[in-house]
């Protein structure tokens, strides 16, 4: 090893100094467009996905689990880590919101795949198998599956001319009717048609599984139809005659929870301020055995800023410290954040809005679109409340340093909502990507490696002779153990072996 190390001339450390710097630049400038991409370290990622559990190490996301403070069940943390899209509650009207945007802008607020998922969702919730046996009830089955909306639009009329089909009535209030008060015209045609076939399928739904699939379809109409009318009147001003018709509905109907008409109830009774009726909602939904969603956890936030705000001021708070209330408020900030840690950029207006699509990704970007678009007026209506969110809303990254593999009070960041978001969201708007975390550990070590080894490669070119000393001297002591094993080897061997295996 000796000799090894007398022959080495200053060359061999100018090029194994040179070729650090070129492979730590290599891995450098790797990481860092893996991590603009895809937000995490590929070698972090390799190293926590296959490299732990090699090891015997323990999955953190279990411990968080087991300890999140919300106790959300096991079902529910399956379902939302493989982002299931939802249907969006507070979806606009086609005929009447979304087109009139692309007529004004001639932009395409809707994606294919989002327009797709309604489609198949117009398939499950308007349709049953024995629709072939009713002429009109045929037409819109062809009808709902139909690309075109002109040929939706025209088999609707069809179905329409044949008989009284809710479903027809429908489908032109959604995408034919250009003003919410002609939709809700045709939705109220529609509970007229809708109610007739209820009560008749209501009576017959125990005589066979046919009868009972009728039913179950004729339920969902009618659910649909008396949520839409609710929404109109909202959107036309009627927002007690909305909260009216939405508690009836949620009364009439307490098992379908699917359709999430509790954040509908949300939004009007936050327009009509009725901020006691708000909370006794969010006392019965904001429970740890139901999934949440950001109009969930965002309003919890929003009545204890509001307890708080008007009052609020960071100066005064870091001088004196947080009072219990503002505390609270806080702590309600940073749990709505974790859940999405999309929604302050669009309440603070740091980015702009765009129309909310058809369906959502819970924790997603599209979610916080869709809660911003209705809610932001209510945050503006309370005095200081956005100004307590700007002040606080950052500190929950500074609590959670790995947001994509780690949470304290949800189950970890799902990592496949960036690529949901762009399905759902047109093309124009820039999704917005979280958690951004800080430039990982090892792309800082490949980095300082990267400049280590090119300053050595710069010391070594300019004093050759000193460098070699330097690196003789830290080699001897690097391989100081190896040469002793290798002389105790020597001592034991024949030196006839010993100097054929030294020949290899």
């Amino acid at each position: 090893m000796s000799m090894f190390l007398n022959t080495l001339t200053p060359k061999f450390y100018v090029a194994l100094t040179g070729t650090s710097s070129l492979i730590s630049g290599l891995i450098l400038i790797f990481e860092w467009w893996y991590f603009r991409k895809y937000g995490t370290s590929f070698i972090e990622q390799v190293s926590v996905s296959h490299l732990r559990p090699l090891l015997g190490g323990v999955d953190n996301n279990s411990s968080n689990n087991s300890n999140s403070s919300n106790g959300d069940s096991d079902s529910n943390r399956q379902s939302v880590s493989e982002c299931k899209v939802w249907r969006n509650p507070l979806n606009l009207f086609r005929g009447a919101e979304y087109n009139r945007y692309t007529w004004v802008t001639g932009r395409e607020p809707l994606t294919y795949y989002d327009m797709n998922l309604s489609a198949q969702d117009h398939q499950t919730f308007f349709t049953c198998d024995s629709d072939h046996l009713r002429p009109a009830d045929a037409i819109m089955q062809k009808a709902w599956r139909e690309r075109n909306p002109q040929a939706r639009i025209s088999a609707a009329h069809e179905a329409l001319e044949i008989n009284e089909c809710a479903t027809a009535y429908i489908l032109l209030a959604e995408e034919e009717a250009t003003t919410i008060a002609e939709a809700e015209k045709l939705f109220k045609q529609a509970l007229k048609a809708g109610d007739g076939c209820y009560r008749r399928s209501q009576q017959l739904q125990h005589h066979g599984s046919q009868y009972e699939a009728q039913h179950r379809r004729d339920t969902n109409v009618l659910v649909y139809i008396k949520r839409r009318l609710a929404m109109c009147a909202r959107r036309l001003g009627r927002t007690r005659e909305a909260v009216k018709m939405m508690r009836d509905l949620m009364k009439e109907f307490p098992l379908l929870s699917m359709f999430n008409i509790h954040e509908n109830l949300l939004e009007a009774l936050l327009e009509l301020q009725a901020y006691a009726d708000v909370q006794a909602v969010l006392a019965k939904y904001d429970d740890i055995s139901l999934p949440k969603s950001a109009t969930i956890c965002y309003t919890a936030a929003l009545l204890k800023a509001r307890a708080v705000s008007d009052k609020f001021s960071p100066e005064a708070a870091s001088r004196r410290g947080l009072s219990t209330a503002e505390m609270n408020a806080v702590e309600a900030i940073h749990r709505a954040v974790e859940f999405n840690p999309h929604v302050p950029k669009y309440l603070l207006e740091m980015k702009s809005l765009i129309l909310p699509p058809e369906h959502i990704l819970k924790r997603g970007d599209s979610e916080a679109i869709a809660y911003a678009f209705f809610h932001l007026a209510h945050w503006k209506r309370v005095e200081g409340a956005l100004n307590l969110l700007h002040c606080t809303w950052e500190g929950t990254f500074r609590m959670i340093p790995y947001p994509l593999e780690k949470g304290h009070l949800f189950y970890p960041y799902p990592i496949c909502t960036e690529t949901a978001d762009r399905e759902l969201l047109p093309s124009f708007h820039e999704v917005s990507v979280y958690p951004k975390k800080e430039l990982p550990f090892f792309i800082l070590f490949t980095a300082g490696l990267c400049s280590f080894t090119a300053m050595l490669a710069l010391l070594t070119h300019q004093f050759p002779e000193l460098m070699g000393v330097f690196a003789k001297a830290f080699l001897s002591t690097l391989f100081a153990p190896l040469n002793f094993v290798m002389e105790k080897v020597e001592s034991i061997l024949p030196s006839s072996l010993w100097h054929q295996l030294t020949r290899i």
